[in-house]
């Protein structure tokens, strides 16, 4: 399979480097708008991207990183996120984005897993003080010469750099640039040209269920390509302003938003540090953002804020919903109300960097809230069952992607990488879906996700699909229970609309008689919130571990 955009001829892969990708787009759009962030009031052109890029990249040369080394970022959205990423990829050093809600015990896995050279941290961002986080794991720190450190719990971290003010051992992040000289900037000159697009340049760790995390290992050719043809689908260009409240640590923030950016010209746009409803609202109105990102999650707190109707969203006309399943009525919502006539879904993994399907704007409108769209330009994918043979059309099964997004594997893990990709380059998913005649993708589920009640197959996501059709119902997940007669119950946690009422019988009975009796959940909790992620994906699994402790508990009155 090949491209979705219809009639077109696809362009060729990108073949040069992000470091290359940024210098021509300030040759491009030097003096358009590159970079706002709206709550730090800081706005940036292309020209000064690049310029600011490269004086941090050679003030970390400086301090002893070569090419190669990794360096991390553990912060929450801002310009100095944005900076690392592009300085990294100009001097060659691999960028690994930690997730700003990690604790010590994460962080310090993270650092020893990779050989962080450097750290760059924020000061703060809501509980978490990270510079404590980090002197409480190596309390030698603050004895240290900042650049030159000596920590046993961190052997390999050489270099501490907080965004904000310096404090001992730390160096501060505004003050990195003043240690470059004139043989740094010579020597990040010639780094340039001897970079390779298929380097590793970003180290991502998934948030698996089960087991560590692992580093998915991307180079220069899988995200650029990826940001490049993600804002190509939405149709983008320099006249675009695309609103990021996603977090930049995930491939959602950084890849499909900074990299489509400086693959198109369009505008980054930071609302706030963290998600916040009423800052994206008040950033696109302000800015006049024509694209906005978000999961699912994001777009029903924004739609559901109290003082929804005071913001001006009509230069709206793009953007990108993905990171979870999209409800139908959600997706009319954001078309209606939101104005977002052009917006796409997409779906991937981080170890597909990360889009693999995409709709686009000229797809029918049932396509567009109705599937995942067609595979992205330059891949092929397939569905197989468990011995690995090809589904007829419209079957389900596991879905496999191969082309140049596949990750170039976990890092120092080549037993876990063959167990993701085969020795024929597919990336096995683990997500159940199906492809129909025309090549359209649907998710059905998560392999490890399907329930089996009784011998029957059930996938989550078809009743979820129902369920959204109740009037009260704002946000459902659906999980299977273990059951000593069943084998597994079906158990709906249900979030309800602000103001609306309904008890658990209600939603049974909204059930009966429109879904097979053995898909009607069993159990059905009225809930305030669900378990999620830092980019809101809804965490099933402790929907799953809280039900059986509280089941059990029943059972032991």
């Amino acid at each position: 399979m090949t491209s979705h955009v219809k009639g077109a001829i696809e362009p060729p892969l990108i073949e040069h480097t992000i470091g290359d990708a940024l210098a021509l787009a300030a040759d491009r759009w030097g003096e358009r708008d590159a970079l706002v962030s709206v709550g730090q009031g800081i706005r940036w052109n292309f020209a000064e991207l690049l310029e600011r890029s490269d004086a941090l990249a050679a003030g970390l040369l400086a301090l002893g990183l070569n090419p190669g080394d990794r360096i991390g970022i553990w912060a929450p959205n801002c310009v100095e996120w944005t900076l690392t990423q592009f300085a990294a990829a100009r001097a060659g050093l691999i960028l690994v984005t930690i997730n700003p809600a990690y604790r010590l015990s994460e962080v310090e896995y993270t650092v020893n897993k990779v050989g962080l050279s450097a750290l760059v941290a924020a000061t703060s961002f809501k509980t978490s003080d990270y510079p404590a986080m980090i002197e409480e794991l190596a309390p030698e720190i603050v004895q240290s010469a900042p650049g030159g450190l000596r920590v046993a719990r961190l052997p390999t971290l050489r270099s501490l750099i907080l965004i904000g003010r310096a404090r001992p051992g730390w160096l501060a992040f505004d003050d990195v640039e003043d240690h470059a000289t004139d043989a740094d900037r010579q020597r990040l000159a010639a780094i340039g040209p001897t970079l390779d697009p298929n380097d590793a340049i970003n180290i991502q760790f998934t948030s698996g269920t089960t087991g560590l995390p692992k580093g998915a290992t991307l180079s220069h050719r899988n995200i650029l390509n990826n940001g490049y043809f993600v804002g190509r689908t939405q149709g983008l260009t320099e006249d675009d302003r695309i609103c990021i409240p996603v977090p930049l640590y995930h491939c959602f923030g950084m890849v499909m938003g900074n990299l489509a950016s400086i693959t198109h010209g369009a505008v980054m746009i930071y609302p706030s540090e963290g998600f916040d409803p009423e800052a994206v609202l008040r950033a696109v109105a302000a800015e006049r953002c024509t694209a906005l990102y978000g999961v699912p999650t994001m777009f029903i707190a924004v739609l559901a804020h109290p003082e929804f109707d005071k913001f001006d969203v009509s230069s709206l006309r793009t953007g990108c919903m993905a990171g979870a399943i999209c409800p139908e009525p959600l997706m009319r919502q954001v078309v209606d109300r939101l104005n977002m006539r052009d917006v796409t879904i997409a779906y991937g993994m981080t170890e597909t960097s990360p889009v693999s399907f995409q709709t686009a704007p000229d797809d029918p409108f049932e396509r567009r809230v109705g599937s995942i769209g067609r595979v992205q330009p330059h891949l092929e994918c397939k569905i197989v069952d468990i011995e690995g043979n090809i589904v007829p059309v419209g079957e389900p099964g596991e879905l496999c992607t191969r082309g140049y997004s596949v990750m170039i594997g976990y890092w120092d893990e080549p037993q876990r990488t063959a167990e993701s990709v085969d020795e024929d380059g597919w990336m096995h998913s683990g997500d159940l879906a199906t492809i129909d005649a025309e090549g359209y993708g649907n998710i059905v589920g998560r392999l490890k996700d399907m329930v089996i009640r009784g011998g029957e197959n059930i996938y989550p996501r078809e009743v979820e699909d129902y369920l959204y059709r109740h009037p009260a119902v704002e946000d459902v997940a659906v999980v299977g229970i273990p059951d000593e007669r069943m084998g597994e119950e079906l158990c709906a946690w249900v979030r309800l609309k602000p103001g609306a009422s309904a008890d658990a019988e209600a939603i049974r009975e909204f059930c009966r008689g429109q879904i097979a009796h053995y898909k009607v959940p069993r159990y059905v909790r009225i809930v305030g919130e669900f378990p999620t992620t830092v980019t809101g994906k809804v965490q099933k699994y402790l929907i799953r571990e809280a039900m059986v402790a509280d089941l059990e508990k029943e059972e032991a009155k």
